[in-house]
């Protein structure tokens, strides 16, 4: 994985809002190597602690909810940006895993598409995504994200 480990802020505090001032943690999720790099570029310009990971079971992992986690190693994000088509896990089946877990569910998720599925944007809203970004992305999409994640 890409971008570093660790949280932003006070981390004893299970608030998942952001202080103005503090820097969000935001974690990119991609496949398409490009696109990861193109999100971590609009975040890291819009002043936000970008951690990248190229597919979901990576993310359970850097999260703690993968087989494959380390007792106590649960990372602290503010954010969680999502591809929906990607191989073995797609956003969806991520986002569900995401809002399924009780330190997690509280996280929002944002999940980006190319293609423009009005009942996949819906039943991801429906899942509780906090927002569906058609790709490509661009620099309004990341004001955006961050105007959420100060609410």
């Amino acid at each position: 994985m890409g971008g570093g480990a660790g949280g932003c802020g006070d981390d004893s505090s299970d608030d998942m809002s952001v202080e103005l001032g503090d820097e969000p943690h935001v974690l990119a999720v991609d496949d398409n190597l490009i696109d990861r790099k193109l999100v971590e570029k609009l975040l890291k310009n819009s002043s936000c602690k970008v951690t990248t990971a190229e597919n979901a079971l990576r993310v359970l992992n850097y999260l703690g909810l993968g087989n494959e986690t380390l007792e106590g190693t649960v990372s602290k994000v503010n954010l969680i940006i999502t591809d929906y088509c990607m191989p073995g896990m797609t956003g969806y089946e991520l986002l569900k895993k995401i809002k399924e877990s009780s330190l997690l569910k509280e996280v929002p998720v944002v999940i980006m598409s190319f293609e423009n599925i009005p009942t996949r944007i819906s039943q991801c809203l429906e899942e509780g995504a906090k927002m569906f970004m058609l790709k490509p992305s661009k620099q309004s999409d990341v004001v955006q994200l961050k105007w959420h994640l100060m609410k």
